[in-house]
């Protein structure tokens, strides 16, 4: 459905250039749900806004690679035809629920506004098409809130509206980007749930971009596991969790909380020592070697590739693994 082959977005600033998203090549199927991860700066956000072509310009800028939707060549595509494909066949629910939404427009005209610039229907047909999508994402009195504005409803009532803005046009895909970060975690289950929910209940391919490994346990089949711009491991979920083969994940995994039975209270979570380097002056070889226990010579001075180690698990690390087994 979606393919992104060796994309690169840059941003050229007065300090020089931000290398944001580096050679990124996935892919994600109908039906499927591809999570991205890593820490924050990664490049997860940019890379959304690359499919959607909302990089500002200058000083962003796609400088390589496609990003193709059923075929098609997005980058290729002037403005006003990619008009037409966003919030069309390709959505997106932004990271922030509480600014998302216009304070001045009222819930009802910006779902028909979606709906009218899309699709060839009356104001009535608009407004039933509407309050059905408000029904669909669980929005008590859908009439009423119809005719409310944002500042009159919840963090979790704004981002189901976000969901359904998003699902209203029945796209193709849906880009998450941290969907849930505002919310507190009984509102974040129940909007996980509904996404997943429409998701297969449409077909909808989503790629939901989140921090928390948690939730793509829970949404995701596929995952990617990006570091400063680049992709440095990819998995089946249940793979990723059961084997992480590169350090950067294994120390991920191993920064998140654990309530275990007879822990002793007040130990600390492990951490991951170091600072992500600068992309305005990325190191040479595996940018993650500074950061790294396994790292050696070769390390500092020559790219991993990403390499399939394992069936459908592919990685970029000269010494993967639990062991950290020595590439030949």
């Amino acid at each position: 459905m979606l393919q992104i082959e060796d994309l690169s977005t840059h941003f050229f600033t007065s300090d020089g250039v931000v290398r944001a998203v580096d050679n990124l090549s996935c892919h994600v199927a109908a039906g499927e749900a591809l999570g991205i991860v890593g820490e924050s700066g990664c490049g997860k956000s940019v890379t959304s806004l690359s499919v959607m072509r909302l990089v500002q310009s200058p000083p962003g800028r796609i400088v390589n690679g496609t990003i193709r939707l059923e075929g098609r060549d997005l980058l290729s595509l002037s403005e006003r035809e990619m008009r037409a494909i966003r919030g069309n066949e390709i959505s997106m629910i932004f990271q922030e629920p509480m600014t998302s939404l216009n304070p001045v427009l009222s819930i009802g005209s910006q779902l028909t506004e979606t709906i009218r610039r899309h699709r060839a229907v009356t104001c009535e047909e608009a407004h039933r098409r509407a309050v059905e999508m408000l029904r669909l994402v669980q929005i008590p009195e859908p009439e009423q809130r119809m005719r409310e504005y944002p500042h009159q409803l919840s963090g979790g009532m704004r981002q189901r509206v976000m969901i359904a803005i998003a699902f209203a046009c029945d796209p193709k895909v849906l880009i998450a980007d941290e969907p849930t970060t505002a919310l507190d975690v009984t509102i974040q289950a129940q909007i996980l749930a509904l996404m997943s929910d429409l998701q297969k209940r449409l077909g909808t391919a989503v790629v939901l971009i989140t921090h928390d490994l948690g939730v793509v346990a829970e949404t995701c089949q596929r995952v990617i596991v990006m570091y400063a711009g680049r992709k440095v491991e990819e998995a089946d979920v249940e793979d990723l969790f059961d084997r992480p083969l590169h350090p950067y994940t294994q120390g991920l995994m191993a920064s998140m909380p654990h309530l275990h039975r007879g822990q002793s209270h007040g130990q600390r979570l492990k951490e991951i020592p170091g600072m992500v380097p600068s992309l305005l002056d990325p190191p040479p070889g595996c940018r993650f070697a500074g950061r790294c226990a396994r790292a050696t010579a070769r390390c500092a001075a020559e790219e991993p590739p990403l390499v399939e180690r394992e069936p459908r698990h592919f990685v970029a690390c000269w010494y993967p693994g639990p062991e950290g087994e020595m590439t030949q």
